[in-house]
């Protein structure tokens, strides 16, 4: 890792070096190499049908890819960094005392202020420099299509020792050929110039992991204010709102003592969401020429507008302005003179006290910045839309806005699960009325099941299906935690959780234990299907017989070819939050990299590949073959009809078993099997699997599992041994 001493140096590296760093990909070390060909495993072309019975739309329901269409998803790295004492889990503390909602002083709450788990996820209450989470994370966000993950990075804090700790593991997947998101950072929506910076010399000007940036008009993304970046000398002492009247200005003078490059300050609405104004810059005072003015449409309550000067302005005397209200507006202000070199005016006349302002100093540092990225300005608020072009937003409720760029092009949405709004207003998921997961048609919809159906996230996503922008940003993936409040901005309960509270509150997609499991994964990766497309199911070859004893080069010709991720059994030891874990799980065995399937009439020929020798046989979870053979989720097991090899008679025959009911199975008769290195292949007559020989196109679904438990519950197929293709999906065969 490089010495603060050489990040500095690598800062002052002239803008050409720089571009010349973004040509390179690094390996975990940081060391500048190149990048093998990425491994396509074509998750899109795969199936796979939820606990609810909705079955991923194909390419005959969604059409042909559009790559100009891309996905984000919130993704949160603090699992870890504030840990004080815990995992305190808010679903387990209410089902053990339902009052203690009413409790403050409960022994089952944590300290105020600690986090609090709204309940607990399928890898466990985690850290989010889990190395075996973060493959995960890139595998499954990947198979649904996710482009981006956007880190939360509004509380000051940049995370760098977990967002390396991604970087690392997912370059790791990246070396072995897979594909993986890449990552972008929304960072303070008020006051970001200290993490914009942190981010820029610690990750970005050392061009450390630059293959996984994500990029947006050719350059970094980053979600910023880009007017707010530079050193600034700031007012914002206030103790009263100054009403501004039609036909009057309201004022302010300062004195610059050097070259700056925006000006500005914060401005009241009364909570009015249309309201506009024109904000001015003079150089002298209040007479003076006018060196910058725009005006503002949609002005947001209380917050910081600024005049951006396309070159820093010099240092000297000047008069800020505001002008034309429409609606209510205002200037935050304080009576006294808190600003010693400027003077507050009202008309033109000097008025008592001083506004608030904030005038951003130029600087090179920020120019390098500004060149660098493509900067999107963050609208924080859940109500009010765009108030400029090249704004995105992070939530809102629906109907959500649509977000343009400068161009006037449909640019951006957001899609949420939930929302902690409330009567028209930022709450608490503590607080009646919070907008849950199923909240639709504006209430809560309360029919039975309807938190697993995700009736919100619905709602939002047929919203921005409908608009169609360039990019969608989904909230969230991983958020898990929240912290225990008994106040939050002027409403007080005994107990008050803001961004995440239960499983109807709260807005992870991250399968959970328990509760909804998978549901909201398949979901998100149903609609990223409708808003992007796919590709049709690959064609097979013709058919062929292959001969069980006659050696795996009769396969060489076979296709498609079936592809599983490469490295996806790597083990894990982990702690985990405070007291839980260490997390330990070492059923990866047997790497599952390329699957084929042929045919004849008679026979079905199934051919397996692992990264390393197979392991020799043991067991009745080793190698084993899952059909679906009439394509029919609501038949067998989870849609599977026919297991192949739970069972063996010698060394070249595999049982062959029908679905008797659940996890339940009855032997039909056998497949003869071969294995050979890191290759097995078996053949099965048609007859066994209840196919005529014959009659129409063969059409069946499949997955590989080695090593996962026989416990009947398919959650397991994401966590444990390894499952080709991963948790729910299955191939699909289709002549």
């Amino acid at each position: 890792m490089p010495t603060r001493h050489a990040q500095r140096a690598a800062f002052r590296l002239a803008w050409p070096a720089a571009i010349a760093l973004l040509a390179l990909a690094l390996a975990p070390g940081g060391r500048a190499m190149e990048q093998p060909p990425l491994r396509d495993t074509m998750p899109d072309t795969w199936t796979a049908t939820d606990a609810l019975g909705r079955t991923l739309p194909g390419f005959e329901q969604v059409g042909p890819p559009r790559p100009d269409r891309q996905v984000g998803i919130f993704y949160f790295l603090w699992l870890g960094a504030h840990v004080n004492g815990g995992p305190y889990d808010i679903s387990k503390i209410l089902a053990q005392d339902p009052t203690a909602l009413q409790n403050a002083k409960s022994p089952l709450w944590g300290p105020l202020h600690a986090p609090h788990h709204w309940g607990e996820s399928l890898s466990g209450y985690y850290l989010s420099d889990d190395p075996w989470v973060l493959r995960r994370h890139a595998q499954m966000l990947t198979d649904a299509g996710v482009d981006a993950v956007i880190f939360d990075v509004t509380n000051q804090f940049t995370y760098r020792k977990e967002y390396m700790a991604l970087l690392k593991a997912f370059s790791e997947v990246r070396a072995a050929g897979g594909r993986v998101p890449r990552i972008a950072f929304l960072c303070p929506f008020w006051d970001p110039p200290k993490v914009v910076r942190e981010l820029y010399r610690d990750l970005y000007a050392p061009g450390l992991y630059p293959d996984l940036w994500y990029r947006w008009e050719g350059k970094p993304l980053i979600l910023a204010d880009p007017g707010k970046l530079e050193p600034a000398i700031t007012n914002s002492q206030q103790d009263h709102p100054e009403p501004l009247e039609p036909g009057h200005t309201l004022g302010q003078s300062f004195a610059a003592d050097r070259p700056f490059r925006t000006v500005g300050g914060t401005f009241p609405t009364w909570r009015e969401k249309a309201s506009e104004v024109t904000l001015s810059l003079r150089r002298g005072g209040p007479d003076g020429p006018v060196v910058v003015s725009r005006r503002f449409a949609r002005v947001q309550d209380s917050g910081w507008l600024q005049l951006e000067a396309g070159d820093p302005l010099p240092a000297g005397a000047y008069y800020l302005e505001i002008s034309a209200p429409k609606g209510r507006v205002g200037w935050w202000s304080h009576s006294a003179d808190v600003l010693p070199t400027g003077q507050a005016y009202a008309d033109g006349k000097p008025a008592p006290g001083d506004r608030t302002l904030r005038i951003g100093l130029a600087d090179p540092e920020t120019d390098a910045i500004r060149g660098f990225f493509t900067f999107r300005r963050p609208q924080p608020d859940y109500f009010q839309g765009p108030t400029e072009p090249n704004m995105w937003s992070w939530l809102e409720v629906y109907p959500q806005h649509v977000f343009r760029n400068a161009r006037g092009q449909k640019e951006q949405m957001s899609v949420g699960v939930a929302q902690n709004a409330l009567d028209g207003r930022l709450g608490t998921f503590t607080e009646e009325g919070a907008h849950g997961r199923t909240w639709h048609d504006g209430k809560r919809d309360t029919s039975p099941g309807a938190v697993r159906r995700g009736p919100n996230f619905a709602e939002q996503w047929e919203r921005a299906l409908r608009e169609d922008p360039r990019f969608l940003f989904v909230t969230g993936w991983n958020e898990w935690i929240a912290g225990r409040f008994d106040e939050f901005v002027g409403h007080r309960l005994p107990v008050m959780f803001v961004d995440q509270f239960n499983e109807e509150l709260s807005r992870d997609i991250e399968p959970m234990k328990g509760g909804h499991g998978d549901d909201y994964y398949w979901q998100l990766a149903s609609y990223i299907r409708r808003y992007k497309g796919v590709r049709p199911p690959p064609r097979p070859s013709a058919p062929a017989t292959i001969r069980v004893d006659g050696g795996f080069g009769q396969w060489e010709h076979v296709r498609p070819e079936y592809r599983d991720d490469a490295g996806d059994t790597a083990h894990r030891d982990h702690p985990g939050w405070n007291t839980a874990g260490p997390y330990i799980n070492v059923t990866g065995r047997n790497d599952f990299t390329v699957l084929k399937v042929a045919r004849d009439p008679e026979s079905l020929y199934f051919y397996a590949r692992t990264r390393e020798p197979i392991t020799p046989a043991q067991g009745s979870n080793w190698m084993v073959l899952l059909i679906d053979a009439d394509a029919n989720p609501e038949t067998g097991w989870e849609g599977f009809d026919y297991a192949i090899n739970r069972g063996r008679r010698g060394s070249g025959a595999a049982v062959v078993e029908r679905c008797a009911g659940g996890w339940s199975w009855e032997p039909v008769g056998e497949a003869r099997l071969a294995v050979e290195g890191a290759e097995l292949h078996l053949a099965v007559p048609r007859a066994l699997l209840g196919m005529e020989p014959t009659k129409g196109k063969l059409r069946l679904h499949f997955q590989w599992a080695d090593n996962v438990p026989e416990s009947g519950n398919v959650l397991d197929f994401w966590q444990y041994g390894d499952a080709a293709p991963n948790g729910r999906f299955r191939y699909v065969f289709a002549e």
